[in-house]
This record gives C-alpha cells, structure tokens and sequence, in this order.
C-alpha cells in the first residue's frame, strides 16, 4: 500500500507540483488549501505525513501543527518562504520534524520526505515504545509523560527528546547528535533549542527520583544518567 501524503499549502501551482512529482514517486497524494481543511484531512484521512506550509489563509501553519499535535504524532515537514532563525525552531518546538525553505528544488523535498520517514520507522513496529523507571514513564505510543502515574503535560518534542535520552541510560549525547536524531535537521548554527528543551523537561521533572537524572556533561552535551538499578521493566 502506498505511503500517505498530505499537502497543505495555499499556493495551487506549488501543491499540485508536488502532488505531481510525489505522485511519481509512488506516494498517494491529497491536497489542502487552507489550515482549516488540512486539519479535517488529517484527520479523516490519516497520512503518513504531512507537507505544512506556513502562511496560509484562516489556520496558519504554526496553528495547524499545534492543532495536529494534539492527537497525532504524524512526521511534520514545514514549508516556508522564511529563513530567520526563530521561525524554524518555533516550528520544530510545535512538533515539527523538519522544515525546508522555498524555493526548493523537487529532489531535495524527496530526500527530507523519505529522512523522516525512515527516522520515525527505522526501529521497526516490534522497537520499544514504553520506558519505565523510578517513579517516571515516558510513553511514546500514547505520548504520555507519567510521574507517579499522573500525566504530565509535555510537547511532543520534549518527549522525543526524553525518550531518545533514556533509550540509552548513561550515554551521552552532544548537542549536534540531538539535533539530528531526534529533530532529524541538519545543525543551522544554533544549539539553543536543545537547551531550553532539556530545561523545561528538568523542570517538571525535578526531584522525582533519587535513582536518576538529566545530567549535562559540559563541554560536551547531556545524558540520561541512572544513579542506581532502576528496576526498569
């Protein structure tokens, strides 16, 4: 069965060039023109990704990939006209997977379309997808943060990031490797978005266990570290 691809953009002559292309490619391709349908469509349609541009009529895209997040951990692939900085990681700390900026050349969109899509499957349906420890769970098929068994609100990429963290207890990570194995980017030159990442997830997670914490490793980057045998089950 073909993978699922739905585009959301405005711009008809854009849209149908990648439905056209993509459609080559072997994808089944939707379209929406604006915010508000590409929320129903994803949501009737449930596809296997989603091409999301930024500047559209009624929804814009921030307020679509917000509203996906919601219930849906679908890959986000932003398109947008803007290159400043701030606009790329407020769309990655929405819960995008990636982000490309126009104009793009058709093989590139392909390339990041198919980077995503290995990323988020190239553990396979049988990879764990459930991390228990002391006192914290970190569930990634129900993208639920639990501490003592109560949610805790957590955005989707802060969650990928714990659990990305906590797969490997004690490893370490350098900021760069966060980058791209949980947001799956190149590195733009800014590191930041980790940083405040990691802060806001020491934050609701301060004190919960004596049996491990986010350490930073300075100089270097962070891990997942186990203080003692969690029992981890």
């Amino acid at each position: 069965m073909p993978q699922k691809v739905l585009i959301i953009e405005d711009d008809t002559h854009i849209a149908e060039l990648l439905q056209m292309y993509l459609n080559k490619e072997g994808f089944d391709v939707s379209i929406a023109g604006d915010g508000v349908q590409g929320v129903e469509l994803a949501e009737q349609l449930q596809p296997d990704l989603v091409l999301l541009d930024l500047m559209l009529p009624g929804m814009d895209g921030w307020s679509v990939c917000r509203k996906l997040r919601e219930t849906s951990s679908v890959p986000i692939i932003m398109l947008t006209a803007k290159g400043e900085l701030e606009d790329k990681v407020t769309g990655l700390n929405l819960g995008a997977d990636d982000y490309i900026v126009k104009p793009f050349e058709m093989k590139e969109v392909l390339a990041r379309i198919q980077a995503v899509l290995r990323r988020t499957d190239r553990d396979g349906t049988s990879a764990p997808k459930r991390l228990n420890f002391d006192r914290l769970t970190v569930d990634l098929d129900s993208y639920e943060l639990l501490v003592d068994g109560k949610r805790v609100d957590t955005p989707p990429k802060e969650l990928e990031l714990l659990f990305h963290l906590a797969s490997s207890p004690n490893r370490v990570y350098t900021r760069n490797q966060l980058l791209d194995e949980v947001w799956g980017f190149d590195y733009f030159g800014d590191s930041r978005t980790v940083d405040v990442h990691i802060k806001r997830l020491r934050e609701k997670l301060e004190n919960v266990s004596p049996l491990w914490r986010l350490k930073t490793v300075w100089g270097v980057g962070y891990k997942f570290e186990l203080l003692s045998e969690p029992g981890q089950t």
